[in-house]
């Protein structure tokens, strides 16, 4: 590493600016990647009591950011307190399984301590899981009780509805615990091997946005829990190298166009200790994607969705026989975007959302599954349903809209009515990025806040916007740890281009001191696949500002596919990933050169995962002209990749044999345009290696010169402080030497 050549070239590439300034007010690589976090005192998974009278969430400790307490305030008067110590109860942790590690790593929980937690319908208590065993703290006493001290991983635990029983998943069986009598009782006993209840298969938690494999009803007197068979699918051995040696790990992973693990669902009656078996239908090659319980518990909504993800039917299931019958369809000429927007209301009705009308938006319909009426409607994507009052009669709903037409770059909270179509009303500002959590009530939601220059907030709020009180104000004063680096915060200028009659959002930031007069070169951020965007009018990362402060402009901007846009937006990629964006992107690379202070020459860009394959499609695409392409965790081959993410967006490689071949990386490597970094973590079990190694070989027998940053133990990210210090050391030097000051000071 050339650790003290990289600062100084940090300090001098960003302009002759810097050097009447003070150093203190230059944001370093080390202080970045440091405690305490620059965006200060950020609260995490914060929600409201069912009661409405207290908050909980989840905060970083000062000392290390990365291990996490459970803190609560008061709705009224009284300050924030510790309600869990993470450290105090588990002074030591433990390693986690590699169960636990694989279900945190689909979450893409990269904390320690408490990273979750749930209330009873009550709210008399708080279950979390800490380090493998779980805790019950009790909201009248403030005393945290210990359930389990095993030496197996409790996972996914939950508080019964009406608070009387905690569940959980041991060893790949159900466990219910009577919180009265402190027993255990297993409601399953033959999950081994290959066959697990009660949890979410891999493609449920990677893909279709399910983490939990079971479900309490309201009344507590059955549950509905999942069978997961993995039998079918193929083992790919795969390597898991760490620092301290290297096992071969028998991965069972359904690549695209294989098969996936056979899935059921049975209703279990606890009272009567009798199973069911709930009729999915004959096709077993299917998607168990949601599952709800009816108000009054004497229904059971299941969604089953088709292998090619085209069809979405909703099952209205008897829970004492498992008979069950289609009552809803929604049908997608591409695919059916999943949600979690569907609700039932107490007398029966239900809302759910679809994209019939070319926008996703939300509907009421009988217990019969007739339409009632559009709850929503316009040129613009409701984003998620976030709460409804029936007392009230009021949906509310997060969107990035303004005055009824989409605004992609920022996001609010929207109030409408529940029993008829009527016009969106903001609750929250705009000029900004809104994330909520309504209660159960409709009565409050805690809000969470930021944009360019305000840094995450959190605050519990009345539905008409009134602030309560804060939860976390993280104001930017004097004593803010970002405090010392505002003057040179970059700020974002977006625009819009114009590709293939749709609306592709950017943003820019430029150096400190920057002179239009001059030349600059230019990182380019890339994810480009189907996601939540980028381009955002939000609180910046801090590593933006490294970039700026090394002498780089800063460009990013969503292509087609990305983001939560139209169904005809997203839908330009399907059967063509690896095309549409990449020429979307050019046709960004072509407006950056048009601007008379980015040096043409001097182009690079930068992504991981999606990103990581994009970076790569466009290296190798003659019309970018990119100087370089720093690739991380790139899927090289869609094939090699799981069955629901890339079926879903290319169907299969039977199927679609022309757009696989089209997108494989390796077949345009004689087209690289410039200097390659490539790198992956050696555990990775989801974009496996094999996706890097494949390139790797390939450059290695065409004798091209590459660089390469492999990481021991990682998965699918880069975790921790120091190696993500490592990695951006590695990035910065990349860039200075191909397209920053090294490279030019060499031309």
């Amino acid at each position: 590493m050339r650790t003290v050549l990289l600062a100084s070239t940090i300090l001098l590439s960003a302009g002759s600016a810097m050097a009447q300034e003070t150093p203190s007010n230059i944001l370093t690589v080390e202080r970045v990647f440091a405690d305490p976090a620059l965006a200060g005192p950020t609260a995490k998974g914060v929600s409201l009591s069912p009661d409405g009278e207290l908050v909980a969430f989840l905060r970083g400790r000062e000392d290390d950011v990365q291990v996490q307490d459970l803190w609560a305030a008061p709705t009224g008067a009284g300050e924030p307190y510790k309600l869990i110590d993470a450290r105090a109860l588990v002074p030591d942790a433990g390693e986690l399984s590699e169960a636990e590690k694989a279900r945190r790593e689909r979450m893409r929980i990269s904390a320690r301590g408490v990273v979750d937690y749930s209330w009873d319908q009550q709210g008399r208590y708080i279950l979390a899981p800490l380090e493998g065993d779980i805790f019950l703290a009790n909201r009248a006493d403030g005393k945290v009780r210990r359930l389990t001290e095993t030496a197996a991983d409790e996972i996914d635990a939950k508080v019964s509805p009406q608070g009387n029983f905690v569940s959980y998943v041991r060893d790949q069986d159900l466990v219910i615990y009577d919180l009265a009598s402190g027993r255990e009782r297993a409601v399953t006993t033959d999950g081994d091997g290959l066959i697990t209840w009660a949890t979410a298969e891999f493609i449920a938690q990677e893909e279709l946005d399910r983490d939990t494999g079971y479900w309490w009803s309201p009344d507590e007197k059955r549950i509905a829990l999942a069978r997961v068979d993995e039998s079918p699918v193929d083992v790919i051995p795969r390597l898991d190298i760490t620092g301290g040696g290297a096992a071969v790990i028998e991965q069972r992973y359904p690549r695209a166009g294989r098969p996936n693990a056979v899935v059921e669902l049975y209703v279990q009656d606890l009272g009567a200790d009798r199973r069911v078996k709930v009729d999915l239908g004959t096709n077993t090659d299917i998607y168990l994607a949601r599952v709800n319980w009816s108000a009054d518990a004497q229904t059971l909504y299941v969604q089953r969705l088709s292998r090619d993800q085209k069809t979405l039917d909703l099952l209205a299931v008897d829970p004492a026989t498992g008979a069950s019958r289609v009552i809803l369809t929604q049908k997608g000429e591409a695919w059916v975007s999943l949600n979690n927007d569907f609700r039932t209301l107490s007398d029966g009705r239900f809302l759910w959302s679809n994209e019939d009308s070319g926008w996703r938006h939300l509907y009421l319909y009988g217990r019969d599954g007739k339409l009632i009426c559009p709850i929503t409607q316009g040129d613009y994507p409701v984003l998620a349903l976030e709460g409804v009052s029936e007392s009230a009669g009021e949906v509310y709903f997060t969107a990035s809209m303004r005055d009824g037409k989409e605004l992609p770059i920022e996001q609010q909270l929207f109030r409408v009515g529940l029993n008829e179509t009527t016009t969106p009303a903001a609750i929250t500002p705009e000029g900004g990025w809104w994330s909520v959590s309504v209660n159960g009530t409709g009565t409050a939601y805690v809000g969470n806040y930021s944009d360019p220059t305000t840094p995450p907030q959190s605050a519990l709020y009345r539905m008409d916007g009134t602030r309560v009180r804060w939860i976390e104000q993280n104001a930017l004063d004097a004593d803010h740890p970002f405090q010392p680096y505002v003057s040179r915060q970059p700020q974002p200028t977006f625009g819009t281009l114009q590709s293939h009659g749709e609306t592709l959002v950017w943003q820019m930031k430029t150096p400190p001191g920057f002179d239009p007069s001059k030349t600059y070169p230019v990182v380019m951020q890339v994810y480009g696949g189907p996601s939540g965007g980028g381009v955002k009018r939000a609180w910046g990362a801090a590593t933006d500002q490294l970039l700026t402060e090394a002498g780089y402009i800063v460009f990013r901007m969503d292509n087609r596919g990305e983001g939560y846009r139209s169904r005809a937006f997203k839908n330009a990629l399907y059967r063509h990933m690896g095309t549409v964006e990449v020429e979307d992107q050019v046709l960004a690379a072509d407006y950056l050169r048009s601007l008379p202070y980015v040096d043409d020459a001097r182009i690079a860009v930068m992504g991981w995962s999606y990103g990581g394959f994009m970076s790569l499609a466009m290296l190798t695409e003659p019309k970018m002209g990119l100087a370089a392409a720093l690739a991380g965790a790139p899927p090289t081959e869609w094939s090699l990749y799981d069955t629901a993410y890339t079926e879903r967006y290319m169907s299969t490689p039977q199927d679609n044999p022309e757009g696989y071949a089209a997108s494989d990386l390796v077949s345009r490597l004689d087209n690289m345009t410039g200097r390659l970094l490539l790198l992956h973590g050696m555990a990775d079990d989801n974009v496996i290696f094999e996706n890097t190694t494949r390139v790797l070989n390939a450059l290695q027998e065409k004798s091209v010169p590459f660089e390469t940053m492999l990481y021991p133990g990682q998965r699918h990210g880069v975790r921790g402080n120091p190696r993500q210090l490592h990695l951006w050391r590695t990035y910065l030097d990349f860039l200075d030497r191909t397209i920053g000051l090294r490279s030019h000071t060499a031309d």
